[in-house]
């Protein structure tokens, strides 16, 4: 497989302090790890790319090293996570997948083998596109306190032959969450859902 020719790597942290309500006592932080890297398969198709997902292994585990560092280097304040690609127009919906185990498993495996399944979305866009990366809870999927996404982007990619790849992780739940469901203090951590 080619070589991961990255362009760009983006890391963008956020405090929600409110959203109208009280201020919070431990306001939650959300980090966005962003790389634009080089399509290879942009311009055609191409029946055998299974194998770039080894490739980019290495760039998920350094990605979600960034994460942590930017939100303060201790894997247990981590608790939620989530993954997503924009695929340049010269691309196709499936070259985003590859990023569904190189992304999702460095998190998983960084963060001491967190249980739930990592949310993922993706898209084929143009230049300065959007994508909501959805948001759950590490180890247990529901946790409705949890839901959330976080909005992503680079004002100049993707390119038709880039793909913008995504991975988000946050230290908290939304921060006036009230409408019950499962609460992270009664998580079980067996199955990745309760």
């Amino acid at each position: 497989m080619p070589e991961i020719k990255v362009r760009k790597k983006i890391v963008t942290v956020e405090e929600i302090l409110h959203e109208g309500g009280p201020a919070a006592a431990n306001p939650p932080r959300r980090a966005a790890a962003l790389a634009v890297i080089a399509n290879p398969f942009a311009g055609g198709y191409v029946a055998d790319i299974a194998g770039m997902m080894e490739d980019l292994k290495p760039l998920g585990l350094e990605m979600s090293r960034a994460l942590l560092d930017a939100l303060g280097g201790d894997p247990a304040a981590i608790e939620s996570y989530g993954k997503g690609v924009i695929v340049g127009a010269g691309g196709e919906s499936e070259h985003g997948a590859l990023w569904h185990v190189p992304g999702g498993y460095a998190m998983r495996e960084l963060l001491g083998d967190a249980k739930a399944i990592v949310p993922s979305a993706m898209k084929v866009g143009g230049i300065g596109g959007r994508l909501d990366v959805p948001i759950g809870h590490i180890n247990a999927a529901y946790v409705r306190s949890h839901f959330d996404a976080m909005e992503v982007g680079v004002s100049d990619a993707p390119r038709a032959d880039e793909l913008v790849l995504a991975l988000v992780m946050t230290t908290g739940g939304r921060v006036h969450a009230r409408v019950g469901g499962l609460a992270k203090e009664d998580v079980k951590g067996e199955d990745g859902l309760r």
